[in-house]
């Protein structure tokens, strides 16, 4: 049963089709207000049973950030999936603003981005376990709602660990043309 409900919202997205889609805003139903401390969001995170961390790199400037909030991260298909299985933050890459990365050691948002992470495009999304390690990035926004949830799952379900998310989105791509 659990299985089936990890496909919930592809189903959904699927059955929506070209129909428009509940959205919501994501700054208030997409993304947590972090405490500044990303060591003790890996507690948080343990205990209400996430898969672990989503931290959303971006700059204010930056025109595929913004796309992705206006039609990908407000869909309410998008953040309820998400929801359930992350805590999901935004780190500025030219942020100023004094924050503790998964260690608890002190530094400044670009810093993090750039020195410990490499970030040097936006979006990017890295997904990080319950120890503070990298699963896996993705750099760039996506095509659609259906191809971020195909990320999600991707991640949910290991898949990253024995293949790469461009070889998965082609096999779903293929699934839904078989169907």
């Amino acid at each position: 049963m659990r299985r089936r409900l990890r496909w919930l919202p592809v189903l959904l997205m699927i059955v929506l089709g070209s129909t428009q889609a509940a959205t919501r805003d994501p700054g208030e139903f997409f993304f947590d207000q972090g405490l500044g401390n990303f060591n003790e969001e890996l507690e948080i995170a343990r205990d209400e049973g996430k898969k672990g961390v989503l931290i959303m790199f971006e700059m204010d400037e930056c025109p595929f950030c913004h796309r992705m909030k206006r039609r990908v991260l407000n869909q309410t298909v998008v953040q309820d999936y998400f929801k359930d299985h992350f805590l999901i933050y935004t780190v500025d890459i030219e942020g100023d603003v004094e924050i503790a990365d998964f260690q608890g050691r002190t530094m400044k948002e670009k810093d993090f981005a750039f020195k410990v992470h490499k970030v040097r495009a936006t979006p990017v999304f890295g997904f990080f376990d319950l120890d503070g390690k990298l699963m896996t990035r993705f750099t760039g926004a996506t095509n659609d709602a259906r191809e971020f949830l195909w990320l999600g799952e991707f991640v949910v379900n290991d898949h990253y660990k024995t293949t790469n998310f461009s070889r998965y989105k082609r096999q779903k791509k293929k699934e839904l043309r078989q169907q």
